[in-house]
């Protein structure tokens, strides 16, 4: 009981965090900043394991935390680096759903699991094509990326429907795609920069948290 009370107690720490990193979401980079966005997802990470939650949990949310710390900051180094973190921390979830005893490789052929599968196939070759082009440098570490957040989503597909599991991942991987576009497609002057930042946050620490309510 006090270790589950101490993980939801972590749990609503990291809500607090990620309500207080809403307000700071467009703004520079900056100590508070990445203060609250790194433990918004960090509390969640800590609760887990209080909570006595899967390892593999654990470390997706680490790991995660910890490309948050490195994207909350400027430079292609810093970028770099979380995108190797975040393509870590999704390598964590799908290792955590396809070792889940309900865990099926075989609904990746059976419906609905295969429409799912095949649109998410589909949404790689259109996120190749349309990014890399516009990558510049970083060419190489987004076409890697892309596969791997798209793995994170298949593997969810294995678990039974109406587990919440793939909704969850979605979300992680819609949030993926418009930070793509922020950082790769949208014009320095596009209107739609402001709504994008929140539109990603709200997207990607909801997928977090919702993660951590399906397996804590």
């Amino acid at each position: 009981m006090q270790a589950t009370a101490a993980g939801v107690g972590a749990g609503a720490g990291a809500a607090l965090c990620a309500a207080g990193y809403l307000g700071l979401t467009a703004q520079p980079p900056g100590i508070l900043r990445s203060l609250a966005k790194t433990a918004a997802v960090a509390l969640l990470a800590l609760g887990a394991g209080m909570a006595g939650a899967p390892l593999l949990l654990v470390l997706a949310l680490g790991l995660c935390a910890l490309g948050d710390l490195f994207l909350s900051r400027d430079g292609d180094g810093a970028f770099i680096a979380g995108v190797g973190a975040f393509a870590a921390g999704h390598l964590a979830y799908a290792a955590l759903f396809l070792t889940r005893a309900d865990s099926d490789p075989a609904r990746l052929l059976q419906l609905p699991a295969a429409l799912g599968a095949a649109g998410l196939l589909g949404l790689g070759l259109i996120m190749a094509r349309v990014l890399a082009p516009r990558a510049g440098a970083l060419k190489g570490p987004v076409l890697v990326y892309i596969p791997v957040i798209l793995g994170m989503g298949a593997a969810a597909l294995t678990l039974p429907s109406g587990t919440w599991v793939f909704a969850a991942a979605c979300a992680f991987m819609l949030s993926d795609m418009i930070l793509a576009a922020e950082t790769f497609v949208l014009s320095a002057k596009h209107p739609l920069r402001r709504i994008t930042p929140y539109a990603v946050w709200l997207l990607y620490w909801g997928a977090q948290a919702g993660f951590f309510a399906i397996f804590s």
